[in-house]
């Protein structure tokens, strides 16, 4: 989802027009490769002279598996026979640009966004694609992939509202008390607490749907990483920390993401970790946040994959991922025909690992972190990123690193790009 919000940003920077497209049975157009066979189904008589009930298919049927694959192979012939170039990055994108006129599509499944400065280019694909499949054009877009998108003069908000509560409908938590945070500050979870909760599978569902909330909601990202850590063995206490979560979401069901349209298309970012936070494994905890001029496009919260020996080892990692991420997404703004001149700004509170990544010499207690990590230097020499430290009061990833005490967590909330409606 990172790009479509990326592409969302840029369109409301850029004023680009946004439509959207469904198109009818998408798995019957595409075309199968392999041989495959089928029984006829019950209450078809086949001619007389045919006593063989096993048929070959021509053209792929929903249920196969390799129906989805064979669909946005057409699809994706279609559009670059239309001139339409695929990224390198993320495969469902394609853009076209002709002189001044840029259009692009972004596929997810059978659900099309078609963007551009170009209102007649943009007609022009749907009478095409119409043409070689049976489309519904949605108009402009106001929901997609269950987010609610909402359009003004000042810019573009992202909502998923309706899902919160339905959420907040099955889990039975209507009439719970709200909290101002989405969990506890004091609290620690482990694999160790409690007693085994006696619904896992509703456990698991539950956090499945926090995590896609996710994507409009990064005020909940650390705390469903914490809670989905232990969905094949969730406990009471793990259950209370998810029903805490959605007590915050009842404070607030409307919170959305706003992109507006006066922003720059510069990137920046923000890196952070909490060092040894895990008391299963001992291991730290990854945050950042990454914003093309004031739109929050990218988020995480994850736990580091290898235990660190020190806190300043802990932020190198974290300054390593956030480094693949802010690549990725150059060479995506490079697909929007967006140039990038300046280096894209990556902001850490830990001096140490500044340092380390700033002079690229052997370091005795750095020697065994892992040769990837390293990426940091390397686009740091060639211009890529530019380091700078920033204080612990304004680090916005600490929000992704640990659970906070209500007034600072409000405080970084209201810098994110969050609001509430």
């Amino acid at each position: 989802m990172t790009t479509v919000r990326l592409f969302l940003a840029i369109a409301a920077s850029k004023s680009w027009h946004v439509h959207q497209l469904d198109v009818n049975n998408a798995f019957i157009h595409g075309d199968l490769t392999e041989e495959v066979y089928m029984k006829l189904p019950k209450g078809y008589k086949p001619p007389p002279n045919i006593i063989n009930l096993v048929r070959r298919l021509k053209k792929s049927l929903y249920g196969l598996k390799q129906a989805s694959r064979q669909w946005f192979a057409k699809l994706a012939d279609c559009l670059i026979h239309q001139g339409f170039v695929p990224s390198q990055v993320d495969h469902s994108l394609f853009s076209k640009s002709v002189g001044a006129s840029y259009t692009c599509v972004l596929v997810y499944v059978d659900d099309l966004l078609v963007g551009g400065n170009d209102l007649a280019a943009i007609n022009q694909l749907k009478l095409v694609l119409h043409q070689a499949f049976s489309i519904k054009d949605m108009g402009q877009l106001k929901f997609f992939l269950g987010i609610e998108v909402a359009r003004n003069h000042s810019g573009i908000h992202l909502s998923q509202r309706k899902y919160t509560l339905e959420i907040l409908e099955e889990a039975d938590v209507l009439l719970s008390k709200p909290v101002s945070t989405p969990m506890d500050y004091k609290q620690h979870l482990s694999s160790t607490h409690s007693d085994p909760y006696p619904d896992p599978s509703f456990y698991r569902r539950l956090v499945g749907k926090l995590i896609y909330l996710t994507t409009t909601r990064p005020d909940i990202s650390f705390a469903t990483q914490q809670v989905a850590q232990y969905m094949s063995n969730p406990s009471n206490s793990h259950y209370q920390a998810v029903t805490r979560i959605l007590r915050y979401l009842k404070s607030a069901p409307s919170t959305d993401l706003f992109y507006p349209s006066n922003s720059t298309l510069h990137l920046k970012s923000f890196s952070d970790s909490d060092w040894a936070s895990c008391l299963d494994t001992r291991r730290s905890v990854t945050g950042y946040c990454v914003y093309l001029g004031n739109a929050l496009i990218s988020w995480r919260s994850k736990k580091q994959q290898t235990i660190s020996r020190s806190s300043c080892e802990a932020e190198y990692r974290a300054m390593a991922d956030t480094t693949c991420e802010l690549q990725s997404l150059l060479y995506l703004l490079r697909d929007f025909q967006i140039s990038h001149l300046q280096p894209a700004v990556l902001y850490c509170d830990n001096q140490s690992a500044v340092h380390i990544a700033e002079n690229p010499t052997f370091h005795e207690r750095t020697k065994h972190i892992e040769l990837d990590c390293h990426l940091v230097r390397e686009k740091l020499q060639n211009g890529t990123i530019k380091l700078l430290h920033v204080s612990s009061l304004h680090q916005l990833a600490d929000i992704f690193t640990k659970a906070l005490p209500p007034a600072l967590f409000s405080t970084l909330l209201s810098k994110l790009g969050v609001h509430n409606l």
